[in-house]
Protein backbone atom coordinates (compact mmCIF):
# COMPACT_ATOMS: atom_id res chain seq x y z
CA UNK A 1 0.00 0.00 0.00
CA UNK A 2 1.17 3.56 -0.73
CA UNK A 3 2.20 5.54 2.35
CA UNK A 4 3.42 9.10 2.62
CA UNK A 5 6.36 8.07 4.78
CA UNK A 6 7.86 4.83 6.03
CA UNK A 7 6.92 3.36 9.39
CA UNK A 8 10.08 4.11 11.36
CA UNK A 9 11.72 1.21 13.17
CA UNK A 10 14.67 0.86 15.52
CA UNK A 11 15.68 -0.31 18.98
CA UNK A 12 16.87 2.81 20.83
CA UNK A 13 13.83 5.08 21.07
CA UNK A 14 10.84 6.34 19.11
CA UNK A 15 8.85 9.57 19.30
CA UNK A 16 5.80 10.88 17.48
CA UNK A 17 4.27 14.30 18.03
CA UNK A 18 2.27 17.00 16.29
CA UNK A 19 5.31 19.22 15.70
CA UNK A 20 8.74 18.25 14.43
CA UNK A 21 10.53 20.46 16.99
CA UNK A 22 8.81 18.65 19.86
CA UNK A 23 9.74 15.29 18.33
CA UNK A 24 13.34 16.41 17.87
CA UNK A 25 13.40 17.66 21.47
CA UNK A 26 12.17 14.33 22.81
CA UNK A 27 14.83 12.50 20.81
CA UNK A 28 17.50 14.86 22.14
CA UNK A 29 16.47 13.95 25.68
CA UNK A 30 16.59 10.24 24.88
CA UNK A 31 20.05 10.69 23.34
CA UNK A 32 21.10 12.40 26.58
CA UNK A 33 20.26 9.23 28.54
CA UNK A 34 16.78 10.39 29.51
CA UNK A 35 13.87 8.00 29.52
CA UNK A 36 10.50 8.23 27.77
CA UNK A 37 8.99 10.26 30.60
CA UNK A 38 11.77 12.85 30.60
CA UNK A 39 11.42 13.08 26.83
CA UNK A 40 7.65 13.53 26.92
CA UNK A 41 7.87 16.33 29.51
CA UNK A 42 10.50 18.23 27.51
CA UNK A 43 8.45 17.81 24.32
CA UNK A 44 5.29 19.03 26.06
CA UNK A 45 6.84 22.32 27.11
CA UNK A 46 8.16 22.83 23.58
CA UNK A 47 4.64 22.24 22.25
CA UNK A 48 3.45 25.11 24.45
CA UNK A 49 5.90 27.36 22.60
CA UNK A 50 5.68 26.17 18.99
CA UNK A 51 1.95 25.35 18.90
CA UNK A 52 0.47 28.19 20.98
CA UNK A 53 -2.72 28.09 18.90
CA UNK A 54 -3.22 24.49 20.02
CA UNK A 55 -2.19 24.40 23.69
CA UNK A 56 -0.49 26.28 26.49
CA UNK A 57 0.71 25.98 30.10
CA UNK A 58 -2.72 27.22 31.28
CA UNK A 59 -4.44 24.22 29.73
CA UNK A 60 -4.81 20.57 30.69
CA UNK A 61 -3.52 17.12 29.79
CA UNK A 62 -4.48 13.49 30.36
CA UNK A 63 -1.48 11.16 30.20
CA UNK A 64 -1.38 7.37 30.00
CA UNK A 65 1.88 5.82 31.11
CA UNK A 66 3.22 2.29 31.00
CA UNK A 67 6.44 2.03 33.04
CA UNK A 68 8.63 -0.91 32.03
CA UNK A 69 7.59 -3.85 34.17
CA UNK A 70 4.83 -1.84 35.83
CA UNK A 71 1.12 -1.44 35.33
CA UNK A 72 -0.41 1.23 33.10
CA UNK A 73 -1.77 4.29 34.84
CA UNK A 74 -3.65 7.43 33.90
CA UNK A 75 -2.20 10.71 35.13
CA UNK A 76 -4.99 13.29 35.24
CA UNK A 77 -3.97 16.86 34.52
CA UNK A 78 -7.57 18.07 34.18
CA UNK A 79 -8.42 20.71 36.74
CA UNK A 80 -11.89 21.14 38.16
CA UNK A 81 -14.21 24.11 38.29
CA UNK A 82 -13.22 26.92 40.69
CA UNK A 83 -15.09 27.21 43.99
CA UNK A 84 -17.08 30.17 42.69
CA UNK A 85 -18.13 28.44 39.45
CA UNK A 86 -21.71 27.63 40.35
CA UNK A 87 -24.63 27.28 37.97
CA UNK A 88 -26.45 30.04 39.85
CA UNK A 89 -23.58 32.43 39.26
CA UNK A 90 -23.53 31.82 35.51
CA UNK A 91 -27.29 31.90 35.02
CA UNK A 92 -27.52 35.10 37.09
CA UNK A 93 -25.42 36.64 34.32
CA UNK A 94 -28.08 35.69 31.78
CA UNK A 95 -26.10 32.77 30.36
CA UNK A 96 -27.52 29.45 29.17
CA UNK A 97 -24.14 28.06 28.12
CA UNK A 98 -20.66 28.57 29.53
CA UNK A 99 -18.93 30.95 27.12
CA UNK A 100 -16.39 29.50 24.71
CA UNK A 101 -13.74 32.09 25.56
CA UNK A 102 -12.84 34.34 28.46
CA UNK A 103 -12.14 33.77 32.16
CA UNK A 104 -15.62 32.41 32.94
CA UNK A 105 -14.63 29.37 30.87
CA UNK A 106 -11.39 28.77 32.76
CA UNK A 107 -11.05 25.61 34.83
CA UNK A 108 -8.16 25.28 37.26
CA UNK A 109 -5.11 24.77 34.99
CA UNK A 110 -3.89 21.20 35.36
CA UNK A 111 -1.19 20.57 32.78
CA UNK A 112 1.84 21.94 34.63
CA UNK A 113 1.31 19.90 37.77
CA UNK A 114 0.70 16.73 35.77
CA UNK A 115 3.92 17.12 33.82
CA UNK A 116 5.85 17.89 37.00
CA UNK A 117 4.38 14.86 38.77
CA UNK A 118 5.36 12.65 35.82
CA UNK A 119 8.90 14.03 35.86
CA UNK A 120 9.26 13.61 39.62
CA UNK A 121 7.89 10.09 39.88
CA UNK A 122 9.03 8.49 36.64
CA UNK A 123 11.68 10.70 35.08
CA UNK A 124 15.40 10.98 35.74
CA UNK A 125 16.20 14.54 34.65
CA UNK A 126 16.30 17.74 36.66
CA UNK A 127 13.85 20.56 36.04
CA UNK A 128 16.33 22.73 34.14
CA UNK A 129 17.26 19.81 31.89
CA UNK A 130 13.74 19.43 30.52
CA UNK A 131 12.77 23.12 30.41
CA UNK A 132 15.88 24.34 28.56
CA UNK A 133 14.49 23.40 25.15
CA UNK A 134 11.26 25.36 25.61
CA UNK A 135 13.20 28.29 27.06
CA UNK A 136 15.49 28.28 24.03
CA UNK A 137 12.63 28.37 21.50
CA UNK A 138 10.71 31.00 23.47
CA UNK A 139 13.75 33.21 23.99
CA UNK A 140 15.53 32.83 20.63
CA UNK A 141 12.45 32.23 18.52
CA UNK A 142 11.06 29.49 16.32
CA UNK A 143 9.73 29.63 12.75
CA UNK A 144 5.97 30.11 12.98
CA UNK A 145 3.93 27.43 11.27
CA UNK A 146 1.29 28.71 8.89
CA UNK A 147 -1.63 27.91 11.18
CA UNK A 148 -0.43 30.24 13.94
CA UNK A 149 -0.82 33.25 11.67
CA UNK A 150 -4.07 31.92 10.22
CA UNK A 151 -5.51 31.54 13.71
CA UNK A 152 -4.37 34.97 14.84
CA UNK A 153 -5.94 36.48 11.73
CA UNK A 154 -9.37 35.11 12.67
CA UNK A 155 -9.23 36.84 16.07
CA UNK A 156 -7.21 39.90 15.05
CA UNK A 157 -10.08 42.35 15.60
CA UNK A 158 -10.64 40.95 19.09
CA UNK A 159 -6.94 41.27 19.88
CA UNK A 160 -6.77 44.86 18.64
CA UNK A 161 -9.92 46.09 20.38
CA UNK A 162 -10.20 43.94 23.50
CA UNK A 163 -7.34 41.52 24.15
CA UNK A 164 -4.52 43.99 23.70
CA UNK A 165 -1.95 41.95 25.62
CA UNK A 166 -2.41 39.22 23.02
CA UNK A 167 -2.04 41.76 20.22
CA UNK A 168 1.27 42.86 21.74
CA UNK A 169 2.65 39.34 21.44
CA UNK A 170 1.08 38.07 18.22
CA UNK A 171 0.70 41.16 16.01
CA UNK A 172 3.69 42.95 14.50
CA UNK A 173 2.93 46.23 12.77
CA UNK A 174 -0.71 45.18 12.84
CA UNK A 175 -0.09 41.85 11.11
CA UNK A 176 -0.21 38.22 12.32
CA UNK A 177 2.96 36.11 12.15
CA UNK A 178 3.78 35.15 8.56
CA UNK A 179 4.65 31.51 7.84
CA UNK A 180 8.29 31.00 8.76
CA UNK A 181 8.57 34.29 10.64
CA UNK A 182 10.67 34.07 13.77
CA UNK A 183 8.23 34.11 16.69
CA UNK A 184 9.52 34.78 20.18
CA UNK A 185 7.88 34.77 23.61
CA UNK A 186 10.38 36.33 26.03
CA UNK A 187 7.84 36.52 28.86
CA UNK A 188 7.31 32.75 28.76
CA UNK A 189 11.07 32.15 28.70
CA UNK A 190 11.34 34.44 31.71
CA UNK A 191 8.60 32.56 33.53
CA UNK A 192 10.42 29.25 33.23
CA UNK A 193 13.80 30.80 34.10
CA UNK A 194 12.30 32.26 37.25
CA UNK A 195 10.72 28.92 38.17
CA UNK A 196 14.12 27.22 37.80
CA UNK A 197 15.81 29.92 39.91
CA UNK A 198 13.24 29.72 42.71
CA UNK A 199 12.75 25.94 42.65
CA UNK A 200 15.65 24.99 44.86
CA UNK A 201 15.98 21.95 47.06
CA UNK A 202 18.33 19.22 48.25
CA UNK A 203 17.28 16.76 45.52
CA UNK A 204 15.82 16.52 42.05
CA UNK A 205 12.47 15.57 43.52
CA UNK A 206 12.54 18.48 45.97
CA UNK A 207 13.24 20.92 43.13
CA UNK A 208 10.26 19.62 41.18
CA UNK A 209 7.96 19.82 44.20
CA UNK A 210 9.09 23.39 44.75
CA UNK A 211 8.22 24.19 41.12
CA UNK A 212 4.76 22.76 41.70
CA UNK A 213 4.41 24.95 44.77
CA UNK A 214 5.46 28.04 42.79
CA UNK A 215 2.77 27.30 40.21
CA UNK A 216 0.08 26.78 42.84
CA UNK A 217 1.00 29.39 45.42
CA UNK A 218 3.74 31.64 44.05
CA UNK A 219 4.07 34.32 41.40
CA UNK A 220 2.33 32.26 38.70
CA UNK A 221 -0.76 31.65 40.83
CA UNK A 222 -0.95 35.33 41.71
CA UNK A 223 -0.75 36.41 38.07
CA UNK A 224 -3.33 33.87 36.87
CA UNK A 225 -5.83 34.80 39.58
CA UNK A 226 -5.37 38.50 38.83
CA UNK A 227 -5.99 37.84 35.12
CA UNK A 228 -9.11 35.80 35.87
CA UNK A 229 -10.57 38.67 37.89
CA UNK A 230 -10.36 41.10 34.95
CA UNK A 231 -13.67 41.61 33.08
CA UNK A 232 -12.97 40.25 29.61
CA UNK A 233 -14.95 40.14 26.37
CA UNK A 234 -16.09 36.58 25.65
CA UNK A 235 -18.36 34.76 23.21
CA UNK A 236 -21.49 36.09 24.90
CA UNK A 237 -20.62 39.51 23.53
CA UNK A 238 -20.22 40.84 27.07
CA UNK A 239 -17.29 41.37 29.42
CA UNK A 240 -17.21 38.98 32.34
CA UNK A 241 -14.75 38.31 35.14
CA UNK A 242 -13.91 34.73 35.98
CA UNK A 243 -14.10 32.87 39.26
CA UNK A 244 -10.57 31.39 39.49
CA UNK A 245 -8.73 32.41 42.67
CA UNK A 246 -5.41 31.69 44.32
CA UNK A 247 -7.22 29.32 46.68
CA UNK A 248 -8.43 27.28 43.69
CA UNK A 249 -4.91 27.08 42.30
CA UNK A 250 -3.42 26.14 45.66
CA UNK A 251 -5.91 23.29 46.11
CA UNK A 252 -5.22 21.45 42.85
CA UNK A 253 -2.89 18.48 42.47
CA UNK A 254 -2.68 16.09 39.54
CA UNK A 255 -3.69 12.52 40.38
CA UNK A 256 -3.01 8.96 39.29
CA UNK A 257 -5.81 6.49 38.61
CA UNK A 258 -6.32 3.14 36.98
CA UNK A 259 -7.33 3.18 33.32
CA UNK A 260 -10.56 1.68 32.08
CA UNK A 261 -9.99 -1.19 29.65
CA UNK A 262 -11.71 -3.43 27.15
CA UNK A 263 -10.51 -6.69 25.58
CA UNK A 264 -11.06 -7.12 21.84
CA UNK A 265 -9.62 -9.77 19.50
CA UNK A 266 -6.50 -10.36 21.58
CA UNK A 267 -5.96 -6.65 22.27
CA UNK A 268 -6.60 -4.68 25.45
CA UNK A 269 -7.19 -0.97 25.04
CA UNK A 270 -6.67 1.35 28.02
CA UNK A 271 -8.31 4.77 28.31
CA UNK A 272 -9.02 7.48 30.87
CA UNK A 273 -12.26 7.17 32.83
CA UNK A 274 -15.75 8.61 32.49
CA UNK A 275 -14.56 12.16 33.26
CA UNK A 276 -13.23 11.96 29.70
CA UNK A 277 -14.77 10.82 26.43
CA UNK A 278 -12.15 8.03 26.28
CA UNK A 279 -14.57 5.20 27.12
CA UNK A 280 -16.49 5.91 23.88
CA UNK A 281 -13.56 4.21 22.13
CA UNK A 282 -14.19 1.09 24.21
CA UNK A 283 -17.95 1.24 23.65
CA UNK A 284 -17.45 1.47 19.91
CA UNK A 285 -15.27 -1.66 20.06
CA UNK A 286 -17.93 -3.43 22.13
CA UNK A 287 -20.57 -2.58 19.52
CA UNK A 288 -18.65 -4.16 16.63
CA UNK A 289 -20.10 -7.36 15.16
CA UNK A 290 -18.07 -10.55 15.23
CA UNK A 291 -16.97 -10.13 11.62
CA UNK A 292 -16.66 -7.03 9.46
CA UNK A 293 -14.70 -6.63 6.22
CA UNK A 294 -12.27 -3.75 6.46
CA UNK A 295 -13.00 -0.58 4.42
CA UNK A 296 -16.20 -1.91 2.81
CA UNK A 297 -19.38 0.21 2.73
CA UNK A 298 -20.78 -1.99 5.53
CA UNK A 299 -17.64 -1.29 7.57
CA UNK A 300 -18.09 2.48 7.28
CA UNK A 301 -21.83 2.36 7.96
CA UNK A 302 -21.47 0.11 11.00
CA UNK A 303 -18.73 2.24 12.56
CA UNK A 304 -20.61 5.49 11.92
CA UNK A 305 -23.76 4.16 13.55
CA UNK A 306 -21.80 2.70 16.46
CA UNK A 307 -20.18 6.09 17.03
CA UNK A 308 -23.60 7.72 17.29
CA UNK A 309 -24.71 5.22 19.94
CA UNK A 310 -21.51 5.58 21.97
CA UNK A 311 -21.63 9.37 21.81
CA UNK A 312 -25.29 9.38 22.83
CA UNK A 313 -24.27 7.44 25.93
CA UNK A 314 -21.50 9.98 26.47
CA UNK A 315 -24.09 12.76 26.64
CA UNK A 316 -26.35 10.89 29.05
CA UNK A 317 -23.88 9.10 31.30
CA UNK A 318 -20.34 10.54 31.17
CA UNK A 319 -19.04 13.09 33.64
CA UNK A 320 -17.18 13.58 36.88
CA UNK A 321 -20.29 12.86 38.94
CA UNK A 322 -21.70 9.89 37.04
CA UNK A 323 -23.06 6.91 38.95
CA UNK A 324 -23.01 4.52 35.99
CA UNK A 325 -20.22 1.93 35.87
CA UNK A 326 -17.98 0.97 32.98
CA UNK A 327 -18.98 -2.63 33.65
CA UNK A 328 -22.57 -1.71 32.86
CA UNK A 329 -21.68 0.22 29.72
CA UNK A 330 -19.43 -2.58 28.41
CA UNK A 331 -21.63 -5.53 29.45
CA UNK A 332 -22.29 -8.03 26.65
CA UNK A 333 -26.06 -7.98 27.08
CA UNK A 334 -26.14 -4.19 27.00
CA UNK A 335 -24.06 -3.98 23.83
CA UNK A 336 -25.99 -6.79 22.14
CA UNK A 337 -29.16 -4.76 22.61
CA UNK A 338 -27.48 -1.56 21.46
CA UNK A 339 -25.99 -3.24 18.39
CA UNK A 340 -29.46 -4.34 17.36
CA UNK A 341 -30.33 -0.66 16.90
CA UNK A 342 -27.92 -0.41 13.96
CA UNK A 343 -30.15 -0.76 10.93
CA UNK A 344 -29.64 -0.51 7.20
CA UNK A 345 -30.22 3.25 7.15
CA UNK A 346 -28.56 6.16 8.88
CA UNK A 347 -30.06 7.22 12.20
CA UNK A 348 -30.80 10.89 12.80
CA UNK A 349 -31.74 10.47 16.47
CA UNK A 350 -29.73 10.81 19.66
CA UNK A 351 -30.36 7.42 21.29
CA UNK A 352 -28.69 6.94 24.69
CA UNK A 353 -29.12 3.56 26.30
CA UNK A 354 -30.41 2.41 29.68
CA UNK A 355 -27.56 0.53 31.38
CA UNK A 356 -28.83 -1.54 34.30
CA UNK A 357 -32.33 -0.38 33.39
CA UNK A 358 -31.70 3.26 34.30
CA UNK A 359 -33.45 5.97 32.34
CA UNK A 360 -31.02 8.33 30.60
CA UNK A 361 -31.26 12.05 31.17
CA UNK A 362 -30.14 14.56 28.56
CA UNK A 363 -29.75 18.34 28.93
CA UNK A 364 -32.91 20.23 28.01
CA UNK A 365 -30.99 22.20 25.39
CA UNK A 366 -30.48 18.92 23.55
CA UNK A 367 -34.02 17.61 23.84
CA UNK A 368 -35.77 20.83 22.80
CA UNK A 369 -33.98 20.89 19.44
CA UNK A 370 -32.37 24.32 19.90
CA UNK A 371 -28.86 23.03 19.17
CA UNK A 372 -29.67 21.10 16.00
CA UNK A 373 -28.16 21.99 12.64
CA UNK A 374 -26.13 24.96 13.85
CA UNK A 375 -24.00 25.96 10.83
CA UNK A 376 -20.63 24.27 10.96
CA UNK A 377 -17.31 26.09 11.03
CA UNK A 378 -14.59 25.20 8.57
CA UNK A 379 -11.95 22.96 10.06
CA UNK A 380 -11.92 20.42 12.83
CA UNK A 381 -10.78 20.17 16.39
CA UNK A 382 -11.27 21.91 19.67
CA UNK A 383 -13.43 24.92 18.75
CA UNK A 384 -12.95 28.36 20.16
CA UNK A 385 -15.01 31.40 19.37
CA UNK A 386 -14.32 35.13 19.27
CA UNK A 387 -16.59 38.12 18.89
CA UNK A 388 -14.99 38.90 15.54
CA UNK A 389 -15.82 35.45 14.20
CA UNK A 390 -15.45 31.80 15.04
CA UNK A 391 -12.25 29.88 14.69
CA UNK A 392 -11.26 26.37 15.62
CA UNK A 393 -8.23 25.66 17.63
CA UNK A 394 -7.09 22.14 18.09
CA UNK A 395 -4.88 20.10 20.33
CA UNK A 396 -1.47 18.46 20.46
CA UNK A 397 -0.28 14.94 21.00
CA UNK A 398 2.98 13.21 21.89
CA UNK A 399 3.94 9.53 22.19
CA UNK A 400 7.29 8.17 23.32
CA UNK A 401 8.75 4.69 23.82
CA UNK A 402 12.32 4.07 24.95
CA UNK A 403 14.80 1.20 24.81
CA UNK A 404 13.80 0.05 28.30
CA UNK A 405 10.17 -0.34 27.29
CA UNK A 406 8.75 2.73 29.05
CA UNK A 407 5.81 4.10 27.07
CA UNK A 408 3.74 7.27 27.31
CA UNK A 409 0.83 8.81 25.39
CA UNK A 410 -0.34 12.35 26.16
CA UNK A 411 -2.82 14.81 24.64
CA UNK A 412 -2.07 18.36 25.84
CA UNK A 413 -4.60 21.05 25.00
CA UNK A 414 -6.34 24.18 26.23
CA UNK A 415 -4.91 27.57 27.01
CA UNK A 416 -4.77 28.39 23.30
CA UNK A 417 -3.79 31.90 22.24
CA UNK A 418 -7.43 32.42 21.20
CA UNK A 419 -8.94 31.25 24.50
CA UNK A 420 -8.15 34.17 26.81
CA UNK A 421 -5.93 37.27 26.80
CA UNK A 422 -2.22 36.69 27.30
CA UNK A 423 -1.11 37.27 30.87
CA UNK A 424 1.72 39.66 30.02
CA UNK A 425 3.99 38.79 32.92
CA UNK A 426 3.74 35.05 32.14
CA UNK A 427 3.47 34.85 28.35
CA UNK A 428 0.42 32.56 28.20
CA UNK A 429 -3.37 32.72 28.72
CA UNK A 430 -5.89 30.83 30.82
CA UNK A 431 -7.87 27.98 29.27
CA UNK A 432 -11.54 27.43 28.48
CA UNK A 433 -12.33 23.82 29.39
CA UNK A 434 -15.37 24.75 31.52
CA UNK A 435 -17.29 25.39 28.29
CA UNK A 436 -17.84 21.62 28.23
CA UNK A 437 -19.98 21.65 31.40
CA UNK A 438 -23.75 22.21 31.32
CA UNK A 439 -25.59 24.97 33.17
CA UNK A 440 -28.35 22.59 34.18
CA UNK A 441 -28.23 20.79 37.54
CA UNK A 442 -28.46 17.06 38.07
CA UNK A 443 -26.44 15.91 35.04
CA UNK A 444 -23.18 13.90 35.16
CA UNK A 445 -21.47 16.83 33.43
CA UNK A 446 -23.20 19.73 35.20
CA UNK A 447 -21.04 22.65 36.25
CA UNK A 448 -20.16 22.42 39.94
CA UNK A 449 -17.26 23.65 42.09
CA UNK A 450 -14.38 21.18 42.12
CA UNK A 451 -15.92 19.01 39.43
CA UNK A 452 -13.84 18.24 36.34
CA UNK A 453 -15.57 19.21 33.09
CA UNK A 454 -15.84 16.18 30.83
CA UNK A 455 -12.90 16.43 28.46
CA UNK A 456 -12.51 15.31 24.86
CA UNK A 457 -8.76 14.78 25.37
CA UNK A 458 -8.16 11.09 24.92
CA UNK A 459 -4.74 9.38 24.64
CA UNK A 460 -4.73 5.62 24.11
CA UNK A 461 -2.61 2.65 25.12
CA UNK A 462 -2.95 -0.83 23.62
CA UNK A 463 -1.67 -4.07 25.14
CA UNK A 464 -1.33 -7.64 23.93
CA UNK A 465 -0.96 -10.49 26.40
CA UNK A 466 -0.81 -7.93 29.17
CA UNK A 467 2.23 -6.19 27.63
CA UNK A 468 1.98 -2.57 26.45
CA UNK A 469 2.64 -2.56 22.71
CA UNK A 470 1.29 0.71 21.30
CA UNK A 471 0.70 4.32 22.40
CA UNK A 472 -1.32 6.58 20.14
CA UNK A 473 -3.67 9.52 19.91
CA UNK A 474 -4.80 12.53 17.92
CA UNK A 475 -5.98 16.11 18.27
CA UNK A 476 -9.52 16.78 17.14
CA UNK A 477 -11.99 17.35 19.97
CA UNK A 478 -15.05 15.16 19.47
CA UNK A 479 -13.27 13.46 16.57
CA UNK A 480 -10.47 12.06 18.73
CA UNK A 481 -12.12 8.77 19.64
CA UNK A 482 -13.37 8.36 16.10
CA UNK A 483 -10.08 8.93 14.27
CA UNK A 484 -8.16 6.95 16.93
CA UNK A 485 -10.54 4.00 16.62
CA UNK A 486 -10.26 3.95 12.83
CA UNK A 487 -6.45 4.03 13.14
CA UNK A 488 -6.47 1.21 15.69
CA UNK A 489 -8.67 -0.98 13.51
CA UNK A 490 -6.44 -0.28 10.52
CA UNK A 491 -3.50 -1.57 12.57
CA UNK A 492 -5.40 -4.56 13.99
CA UNK A 493 -7.13 -5.70 10.79
CA UNK A 494 -4.37 -5.21 8.23
CA UNK A 495 -0.97 -6.67 7.44
CA UNK A 496 2.13 -5.55 9.30
CA UNK A 497 5.34 -4.24 7.74
CA UNK A 498 8.85 -5.55 8.43
CA UNK A 499 7.58 -7.66 11.31
CA UNK A 500 5.90 -4.76 13.12
CA UNK A 501 2.63 -2.84 13.02
CA UNK A 502 2.10 -0.72 9.92
CA UNK A 503 1.67 2.48 11.89
CA UNK A 504 2.21 4.86 8.98
CA UNK A 505 -0.11 2.90 6.70
CA UNK A 506 -2.84 3.02 9.34
CA UNK A 507 -2.31 6.75 9.87
CA UNK A 508 -2.42 7.39 6.11
CA UNK A 509 -5.57 5.31 5.56
CA UNK A 510 -8.64 7.38 4.53
CA UNK A 511 -10.47 8.67 7.59
CA UNK A 512 -13.85 10.18 8.46
CA UNK A 513 -16.03 11.46 11.31
CA UNK A 514 -19.64 12.20 12.21
CA UNK A 515 -21.10 15.21 14.01
CA UNK A 516 -24.44 13.47 14.57
CA UNK A 517 -24.32 14.18 18.31
CA UNK A 518 -23.86 17.33 20.42
CA UNK A 519 -20.49 19.04 20.19
CA UNK A 520 -18.57 19.26 23.44
CA UNK A 521 -17.74 22.89 22.72
CA UNK A 522 -19.59 26.17 22.57
CA UNK A 523 -22.13 26.58 20.97
CA UNK A 524 -22.72 22.79 21.33
CA UNK A 525 -24.02 22.26 17.78
CA UNK A 526 -25.13 18.93 16.32
CA UNK A 527 -25.85 17.90 12.72
CA UNK A 528 -28.03 14.76 12.72
CA UNK A 529 -27.10 12.11 10.19
CA UNK A 530 -23.93 13.87 9.11
CA UNK A 531 -20.66 12.21 8.11
CA UNK A 532 -17.59 13.89 6.67
CA UNK A 533 -15.27 11.66 4.64
CA UNK A 534 -11.99 12.11 2.85
CA UNK A 535 -12.55 11.83 -0.90
CA UNK A 536 -10.05 8.96 -0.88
CA UNK A 537 -12.60 6.62 0.69
CA UNK A 538 -13.83 6.12 -2.86
CA UNK A 539 -16.99 6.69 -4.87
CA UNK A 540 -18.39 3.26 -4.00
CA UNK A 541 -18.33 4.03 -0.26
CA UNK A 542 -19.63 7.57 -0.74
CA UNK A 543 -22.50 6.37 -2.95
CA UNK A 544 -23.35 3.53 -0.55
CA UNK A 545 -23.45 5.84 2.46
CA UNK A 546 -25.59 8.35 0.60
CA UNK A 547 -28.01 5.64 -0.47
CA UNK A 548 -28.38 4.62 3.18
CA UNK A 549 -29.45 8.13 4.14
CA UNK A 550 -26.22 9.56 5.53
CA UNK A 551 -25.73 13.29 4.99
CA UNK A 552 -22.31 12.91 3.38
CA UNK A 553 -19.82 15.76 3.07
CA UNK A 554 -16.86 14.88 0.87
CA UNK A 555 -13.79 16.74 2.09
CA UNK A 556 -10.24 17.10 0.78
CA UNK A 557 -8.32 13.82 0.26
CA UNK A 558 -6.00 14.49 3.22
CA UNK A 559 -8.17 16.28 5.76
CA UNK A 560 -9.32 13.81 8.44
CA UNK A 561 -7.20 12.68 11.37
CA UNK A 562 -4.05 13.92 13.12
CA UNK A 563 -2.68 10.62 14.45
CA UNK A 564 0.60 10.01 16.24
CA UNK A 565 1.73 6.54 17.29
CA UNK A 566 4.65 4.54 18.66
CA UNK A 567 4.87 0.80 19.24
CA UNK A 568 7.10 -1.85 20.80
CA UNK A 569 7.34 -5.57 20.14
CA UNK A 570 7.95 -7.10 23.60
CA UNK A 571 9.42 -10.26 22.05
CA UNK A 572 12.10 -8.58 19.93
CA UNK A 573 12.41 -5.10 21.40
CA UNK A 574 11.84 -3.56 17.96
CA UNK A 575 10.32 -0.09 18.24
CA UNK A 576 8.14 1.62 15.62
CA UNK A 577 6.68 5.07 15.00
CA UNK A 578 4.48 6.96 12.55
CA UNK A 579 3.03 10.46 12.34
CA UNK A 580 0.31 12.41 10.58
CA UNK A 581 1.16 13.80 7.12
CA UNK A 582 -2.00 15.88 6.88
CA UNK A 583 -2.08 19.67 6.95
CA UNK A 584 -0.38 20.26 10.26
CA UNK A 585 3.22 19.54 11.17
CA UNK A 586 3.42 16.10 12.77
CA UNK A 587 6.61 14.07 12.55
CA UNK A 588 8.02 10.89 14.01
CA UNK A 589 11.65 10.42 14.91
CA UNK A 590 13.69 7.50 16.20
CA UNK A 591 16.56 5.13 15.77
Amino acid sequence: MFTTRPTLQGTFGMVSSTHWLASATAMAVLEDDGNAFDAAVAAAFVLHVVEPHLNGPGGEVPIIIAPAGGRPQVLCGQGGAPAGATIDHYTSLGLTLVPGTGPLAAAVPGAFDAWMLLLRDHGTKRLADVLKYAIGYAENGHPAVERIGATVETVQEMFETEWTTSAALYLTNGKPPAPGALLKNPALAGTWRRVITEATGPSREAEIDKAREIWREGFIADALAEAAAQPTMDTSGERHAGTLTTDDLAAFEATYEDPVTYDWNGWTVAKAGLWSQGPTFLQQLALLPDSLDYATPDYFHTLIEGTKLAMADREAWYGDSTDVSMEALLAKEYNDSRRALIGESASFDLRPGSPEGREPRLPKLLTDGSLLDVPQVAGVGEPTVAKSGRTRGDTCHVDVVDKWGNMVAATPSGGWLQSNPIVPSLGFPLGTRLQMAWLEPGLPNSLAPGRRPRTTLSPSLALRGGEPVMAFGTPGGDQQDQWSLHFFLAVALRENVRGGPDLQGAIDAPNWHTNSFPSSFYPRETVPGSVTVESRVGADVIDALTSRGHRVTVDEPWSEGRLCAVARDPDTGVLSAGANPRGMQGYASGR
